[in-house]
Order: C-alpha cells, then sequence, then structure tokens
C-alpha cells in the first residue's frame, strides 16, 4: 500500500530537484528523506530514482509517481474534508501564497472574514511571489495562490485552475518633492540618470523594472535592492531613489507621488489552485473570499485596457 507521506516526498523531489532541497522544505534531514524513498522503492517494488553521485534524478516510472502521487494527495485531502464536513462546511487547514502587496489588499481581509463566516476553517497565510508560488502549488506546500499570470517563467498548464481578479497598474513611484510629479503621466526615458530602488535580483518587479528601462533606453543605476516594498518605499520617501511598483503596494500612509506611465503598464492578477481542489469546500471558501473582496482602486481597472502587460 501506497504510503503519502513518501508519496509527498517523492513529489517535493520532482518540483525541487535534490533531496536536501525535500529535506530543507519539511524540516527532515537528507539521509531520512533518502531512506524513506528507498522504502518507497521497495514498497512499489519499482526503480524509482536513479544515483549519480551524490546526485538522484527520477526514472520514468519515479517521474509517473510523483505526478500520479499530488493527484492522490489532493484527492485524499478532498475526501478527508467530505469526511469531516458532511453538512459542506469548510473545515481543515488552506495554505494560501500571495505575492507582497496581495497580503494585506486580499489576504488578510480574505482571512478575517473566513473567521467569522467559518471558525473551523484554518488559513495560513505565506508569503510568495509570482516566481515562488506557481512552483508550491504544484508541489502542494500552497492550496491557493494569488499570483499574475504575466510572469513569463512559469507554464500554466491544464493542471492549474485560473479566477482572475482583476488588473494592477504598474506606476512610477517619486519622492514628493521630485520634479517629474509635475507631470500628468511620464515616459520612463525621462527617468534614464535617476536611481533606482529595486527588488530581489530575477524577481518579478526587478526584472520587470529592467525590462522597461531598457525598452525606454537605458540600464537603471541601482543604488538599494530589499525583499520587503515597505524598504524600498521608505528608500524613495528619503529622497534618494525612485521606483516601480505595483498599485496595490501604495498605501495613503507612504509619503510619495505616484504616476502612471506614457505607456501604461499592467499586470493581471489572478487565483491559481490545482484542477479541481475548488471541489474542496475549504478550498472553495478561500477562493469565494478572495473573490468576494470589497472594491479595491488599484484591482478597478477594466480588465481590457491599452498599454503592456507587466
Amino acid at each position: 500500500m501506497l504510503n503519502s507521506g513518501r508519496l509527498r516526498l517523492l513529489s517535493l523531489l520532482e518540483t525541487l530537484g535534490t533531496v536536501r532541497a525535500v529535506a530543507e522544505t519539511l524540516h527532515l534531514s537528507a539521509s531520512t528523506v533518502s531512506q524513506q524513498l528507498a522504502v518507497l522503492e521497495t514498497e512499489t517494488r519499482c526503480q524509482l530514482l536513479e544515483r549519480t553521485g551524490r546526485k538522484v534524478r527520477l526514472t520514468p516510472a519515479g517521474l509517473l509517481l510523483a505526478r500520479r502521487g499530488r493527484e492522490i494527495l489532493d484527492q485524499m485531502a478532498e475526501a478527508e474534508a467530505e469526511l469531516h464536513a458532511l453538512n459542506d462546511e469548510p473545515i481543515g487547514t488552506v495554505r494560501l501564497g500571495a505575492f507582497q502587496s496581495a497580503i494585506y489588499a486580499l489576504a488578510v481581509p480574505a482571512a478575517t472574514r473566513l473567521a467569522t463566516s467559518h471558525p473551523r476553517l484554518r488559513l495560513e497565510l505565506i508569503e510568495l511571489e509570482p516566481h515562488e508560488s506557481g512552483p508550491a502549488l504544484r508541489s502542494g506546500e500552497a492550496d491557493v495562490i494569488v499570483t499574475t499570470t504575466d510572469y513569463v517563467g512559469l507554464s500554466w498548464g491544464a493542471d492549474l485552475e485560473i479566477i482572475p481578479l482583476g488588473t494592477d497598474p504598474i506606476v512610477l513611484v517619486l519622492p514628493r518633492d521630485h520634479p517629474l510629479t509635475g507631470r500628468t503621466t511620464v515616459n520612463l526615458a525621462a527617468c534614464a540618470e535617476e536611481t533606482w530602488a529595486c527588488d530581489r535580483p530575477q524577481s518579478y518587479m526587478a526584472d520587470l523594472t529592467v525590462r522597461l528601462c531598457r525598452e525606454a533606453g537605458f540600464e537603471p543605476r541601482v543604488a538599494c535592492r530589499f525583499s520587503n516594498y515597505l524598504m524600498v518605499l521608505r528608500h524613495v520617501e528619503s529622497g534618494r531613489s525612485i521606483t516601480l511598483l505595483p498599485a496595490l503596494a501604495i498605501t495613503p500612509d507612504h509619503a510619495v507621488t505616484t504616476r502612471e506611465l506614457s505607456t501604461p503598464v499592467h499586470r493581471n492578477v489572478t487565483i491559481a489552485v490545482r484542477r479541481g481542489t475548488t471541489q474542496r469546500a475549504a478550498v472553495n471558501a478561500v477562493v469565494t473570499a478572495l473573490r468576494d473582496h470589497p472594491e479595491i482602486p488599484a484591482l478597478a481597472a477594466p480588465k481590457q485596457r491599452p498599454g503592456r502587460l507587466g
């Protein structure tokens, strides 16, 4: 009989690539993970891994079982939820991953509403940027994600269900006394000599900033890189830099000024789940709470608008 814990290890190995990464994710030792995978090979009577020195890779049988294993684990979670909630009451833990600017704009308000409407549902919030959330959803580390389908580093296959939330404009963020605040919209070419604050290298916003600046004819001169938008905004407030951020990230308590770009840029904000998991009452309740949000100006733009995708 297949063991769900060992199936999860194999599925994570396909997603993360190394035994060490699986061990770190689950807070286990690498030797424990290796031992459990060896037991799984014995149970299935199949060679699931090929070992080359210290590295391992999945055999065709291993790949098949890893992918089917994710489906089995999701079906088990659905069955458990149904047994515990024959009256359709959402119950259990749902892991919601969301990028920074969606945490307080969407995820926390949804969690607050769910605490009142479904007190037996436990929502676990995880900050995951677009380049992190897709793999986490596929591996089972997250059950629901708020992300953007404009991130080119992830394939949006038939295994995922996409639920649109709205479009979020990308805005230029300036110190309040900056000369460019006198303009209604700003062409990025006017920022060629500016100093920039940016997100981490290879993150969605860092890559987007570099791409848009290069399209405007210059390489951004980066003064600092922070993984937290609050720190980016504080640096801009100090008058030492400018930045590009999603409008969702800007709140009235920041002493900055925002300007739209002369050629509008936006990102499509979406919910994503593994296909079929919305049949679970708990996952469906979280998706519903995210969609049923009060009006958010940054997401109020039409779904189709002129301009480039962020």
